[in-house]
C-alpha cells in the first residue's frame, strides 16, 4: 500500500439559515480552515437545506468519485430539521462509529451530537455540529486518524 495518498476534503454546510440568507456560514469557513491547517486540499465547499432528503442528495453527489473526506457541519442537534445522521445513513454503505464516538467525547456537550460516520466508496464522511467551536472540536479529535484511513480506503491490496 503506498505511503502517499493525496488529502482531499469537501465541506458540506446544512443549514436552513445559510441557504435562506439569515445566517453567515462561520462552521464551513472554520472546518475549511481548519482541514487546511492540517494538510488537506479543500476542492469544494457546498450548502444544503437542512433535511434527511436534502442531506442525502448532496452528499451523493459529493461523494460520486471521491475519493477522500466529506466533513459537514450542522443538523446534527436535537431540532425537528436537524436531521443529517438521518441523510448521511442514506448515504454511507458502512460505518465507523469509533470515529463518530472519539468526536462526541471532545467536549462535554459533543454528547449532544447525534453526527455519525461512515463509508462510501473510498469517501470518509463526518457529521460535526454547527456550531463554529463545536465543528472544529469534534473535527480535531479525529484529524489525526484520517490520513491512515484514507490510505486503508485507497488499497487495492487486500492480501493482508
Amino acid at each position: 500500500m503506498s505511503d502517499h495518498v493525496p488529502l482531499v476534503a469537501k465541506v458540506l454546510t446544512c443549514s436552513d439559515g445559510v441557504i435562506h440568507g439569515t445566517r453567515e456560514d462561520t462552521s464551513g469557513v472554520a472546518l475549511t480552515d481548519f482541514l487546511i491547517t492540517n494538510g488537506f486540499d479543500v476542492v469544494e465547499c457546498r450548502v444544503t437545506a437542512d433535511g434527511t432528503d436534502n442531506v442525502a442528495t448532496v452528499l451523493t453527489e459529493m461523494s460520486e468519485g471521491f475519493a477522500g473526506l466529506i466533513a459537514s457541519t450542522g443538523g446534527t442537534g436535537f431540532a425537528p430539521r436537524d436531521q443529517t445522521p438521518e441523510g448521511t445513513q442514506v448515504v454511507i454503505e458502512r460505518e465507523a462509529p469509533g470515529l463518530a464516538e472519539a468526536m462526541r467525547l471532545c467536549n462535554p456537550l459533543g454528547r449532544l451530537s447525534r453526527g455519525v460516520a461512515g463509508i462510501r466508496g473510498q469517501t470518509i464522511i463526518v457529521n460535526t455540529p454547527g456550531s463554529t467551536k463545536g465543528c472544529v472540536e469534534q473535527l480535531a479529535a479525529v484529524i489525526d486518524v484520517l490520513p491512515h484511513a484514507l490510505r486503508l480506503l485507497h488499497d487495492t491490496d487486500n492480501s493482508h
